[in-house]
């Protein structure tokens, strides 16, 4: 009992009040941020799976070279593998590549439009997690921490920020390549945050929110009359009980009564010319990547501050056609590759990205041995997970174009210089955002509670602009 009292006693325990505190009947209202802010909204596209960047846009000649070759035991000593036995084989990329534009980024053939754009990318070779597993990874990138139950990203700014139009939700989340993360809803939910602040699953085809239409018979003044008699009794059991979660839903009921005006015009791509559509490869009614990039464009444009797309399909292991790296993940890049690079396109051209950041990443990266799963190789061309090193990108508002920062061994497996942690970028994403990562806390179970974690996190400043 002394323990649960203690517990309940922020003052004791030395915690602090929320970091900030919105206006509960009010909560998505624009919100000024406490440092002076490069970017208004974010758009980030997670490759789920870990989409093998040594294939793509961290080219080692040195891996050319020693393809084929028994890997040096000091890359197997100590190391933990998902699937790897044995002594692997170094795998060499399986891609031609070549340098692009002013910066001479490397980029392999399978990402011919998007080649395009490398002066306006700022590439960050040496991410590195703990978490070698995607359930867990996914939650680190997204949550800050391998165990469910914590905000995301999107959470923590729309809590911290609100958003621009209060018809709209402030996180969004559109999914395409027919599957969930691993980790599930967790990874766009608002954990201990409250829950207005979760992001909306939206989709592509259909409705674009399940659930948000009248029924067969119910017209908009009998919607109006039942949420009015609705919000009088949650108002009579908020004064009873003073749980301000009350007034949250209260809030959520109005703005999906205001979202069926709003969110089917925004949210209907058929509404753009022609030519942007196949500037995107977009076809109304279906379920794509590239359906969603033009979305997240509409989204950003309409005011929503934090549009994140996840695409299932990347997880590259050679044990099958889907993941072989010369077959499936071969479709993949196809899938993506022109749609990127309209929205970097699109966002440019109509101003959007001198205040808008896009991001790019997998959960963790992948090994530069074949996986050899039993200790035999396979089949199939394929890598197995790697934490030690994987490849991020952003381009837009805030950070340095056409930079590549930071350098892994000769092979591509550990990092060599410049490391950036996973909560390193995440305090770097705030801070772009006018957010102070270590003082935009929450208390929750005698902890002041942050997107970073407890353990140490440093703005990278050699990426800003």
């Amino acid at each position: 009992m002394g323990a649960l009292y203690l517990a309940s006693q922020q003052q004791c325990l030395g915690l602090s009040a929320p970091a900030v505190s919105p206006d509960p009947a009010a909560p998505l209202m624009p919100a000024l941020p406490a440092l002076q802010a490069k970017v208004k909204r974010v758009i980030y596209l997670h490759m789920l799976g870990a989409p093998s960047t040594l294939d793509l846009f961290h080219y080692k000649p040195e891996l050319v070279k020693y393809n084929g070759k028994e890997c040096p035991k000091e890359f197997l000593e100590g190391q933990r593998f998902a699937f790897i036995q044995g002594v692997p084989k170094l795998l060499g990329p399986q891609f031609p590549f070549q340098q692009y534009g002013q910066s001479g980024a490397w980029v392999s053939d399978q990402l011919p439009h998007l080649s395009k754009h490398v002066d306006d990318l700022c590439f960050v070779h040496t991410m590195v997690t703990e978490q070698f597993n995607h359930g867990p990874a996914e939650l680190v990138v997204h949550t800050g921490q391998a165990n469910l139950g914590h905000p995301s990203i999107g959470s923590w700014v729309t809590w911290g920020l609100g958003t621009e139009n209060q018809d709209l939700p402030g996180f969004i989340v559109l999914l395409s390549g027919g599957q969930t993360p691993r980790a599930g809803k967790s990874v766009w939910g608002s954990g201990y945050l409250p829950s207005v602040y979760q992001g909306v699953q939206c989709r592509s085809s259909g409705d674009p929110v399940l659930n948000l239409r009248n029924p067969a018979g119910v017209g908009r003044d009998v919607r109006r009359s039942a949420l009015d008699a609705l919000g009088n009794l949650n108002r009579m059991t908020e004064a009873e009980f003073g749980d301000a979660e009350t007034a949250t839903r209260i809030a959520q009921y109005e703005m999906a009564f205001r979202m069926q005006m709003t969110a089917p015009e925004v949210m209907d791509i058929s509404r753009e010319p022609e030519e942007i559509r196949a500037l995107y490869g977009a076809t109304p009614g279906r379920e794509s990547f590239a359906n969603n990039c033009l979305l997240a464009r509409r989204l950003v444009e309409n005011g929503t501050r934090f549009v994140q797309l996840f695409d299932w399909g990347w997880d590259s292991h050679g044990s099958n056609q889907e993941e072989a790296l010369n077959i499936g993940f071969k479709k993949k890049c196809r899938d993506i590759d022109q749609p990127i690079s309209a929205l970097l396109t699109d966002l440019k051209q109509r101003g959007l990205l001198e205040d808008t950041l896009v991001v790019w990443s997998g959960e963790f990266g992948r090994t530069p041995m074949q996986e050899n799963r039993g200790g035999a190789d396979g089949k199939f061309t394929g890598r197995d997970h790697n934490p030690n090193s994987f490849t991020l990108w952003m381009a837009g508002a805030g950070v340095k174009h056409g930079v590549s920062y930071g350098e892994t061994d000769p092979l591509g497996y550990h990092v060599a210089s410049k490391p950036v942690h996973v909560r390193d970028f995440h305090a770097t994403l705030l801070h772009l955002l006018g957010i102070d990562a270590q003082k935009h806390t929450f208390p929750f179970q005698g902890l002041n509670q942050k997107l970073t974690g407890v353990k140490p996190a440093k703005v990278i400043k050699d990426l800003l602009a």
